[in-house]
């Protein structure tokens, strides 16, 4: 059985990002025995500059993307149903503001060196997209780092410093440098870019294809 590695190159406010993960993670379901993967997420910030209270959503979309609030209430939906197709919850009733995500990164790329990453990568996730947490806020960053089977003295004593700052920072310009501006983007075996929240389908297809393709 071959292993890919893919770099998950994402954002946990980023809902394209979610819905990508969960056909990621189907399509290597149905492939089971087949192919395995080992998944690195790396940092990506969708608002680098938020402060650390965040901004109101329809606020922020409307100076990011001129985006009305007939405009918003479509693109929620479509999100929701696409998700509820995946079993990805969106509570976009609970979720009113966006939130700086560096220190969130920062806890992602310690759970990268200690193993566990994708389950904090989910708790994430959920912890803002179906439950409406602040992923900015310290004690809460803790708290789903905690139940993610982390430990929760070592997560404030980072959140508390500066460590991995600069670990993320450097990955973030790496990624940047080699063209990626928008997320998810998904890079699998170093040099197989799949952009976007695809499909099952779409992930599955390139998958097999890239592991046909590999040597042994």
């Amino acid at each position: 059985m071959k292993t890919l590695r893919i770099d998950f190159v994402s954002d946990v406010v980023c809902p394209w990002c979610a819905i990508g993960l969960a056909s990621l993670e189907q399509a290597l379901q149905r492939m089971q025995g087949e192919v395995a993967a080992d998944i690195h997420f790396q940092p990506f910030e969708l608002n680098p500059q938020l402060p650390a209270e965040g901004e109101g959503i329809g606020e922020h979309l409307q100076r990011k993307y001129g985006m009305s609030e007939a405009q918003l209430a479509e693109n929620q939906e479509r999100i929701r149903a696409r998700g509820a197709e995946l079993g990805v919850v969106f509570d976009f009733n609970g979720r009113s503001r966006i939130f700086n995500t560096f220190d969130a990164h920062r806890l992602l790329h310690w759970a990268g060196v200690e193993g566990g990453q994708r389950e904090l990568k989910h708790a994430l996730l959920r912890a803002y997209f179906a439950e409406g947490r602040n992923v900015s806020d310290h004690a809460t960053l803790v708290d789903i780092a905690s139940a993610a089977g982390f430990d929760a003295a070592r997560a404030a004593a980072i959140l508390g410093s500066d460590e991995y700052a600069a670990d993320v920072r450097e990955a973030e310009q790496f990624f940047t440098r080699n063209g990626i501006n928008g997320v998810p983007a998904v890079i699998i075996e170093r040099k197989h870019l799949i952009s976007g929240g695809q499909p099952v389908e779409v992930f599955e297809r390139a998958l097999r294809e890239i592991a046909a393709g590999m040597p042994g």
